[in-house]
């Protein structure tokens, strides 16, 4: 697994990217939640929504969960963003 230079601002877009995914889609999130636990459950929704290729049975962890989400956010982000850089 490759870590971006940018990868922890990545998860944050990729963060509020996804939570405001969910709330869209009626998805509540309790403001006391972790970090993790909030990655974990945008995993989960992306996955079910088939926005991202989920990790097989083995790999599924924080650290990989966390790394598909700043793929997802990569793609979605225009090629000259300054985060991409």
């Amino acid at each position: 697994m490759k870590k971006h230079k940018n990868e922890a601002k990545l998860l944050k877009l990729a963060t509020e990217l996804g939570l405001n995914f969910a709330r869209k889609e009626h998805y509540k999130f309790d403001a006391r939640i972790s970090d993790k636990d909030k990655a974990e459950a945008i995993y989960n929704m992306l996955v079910a929504y088939k926005q991202i290729v989920p990790l097989p049975a083995d790999k599924v962890d924080g650290p990989n969960m966390k790394h598909r989400l700043v793929l997802w956010i990569i793609n979605l982000l225009p090629k000259d963003h300054p985060l991409l850089k």
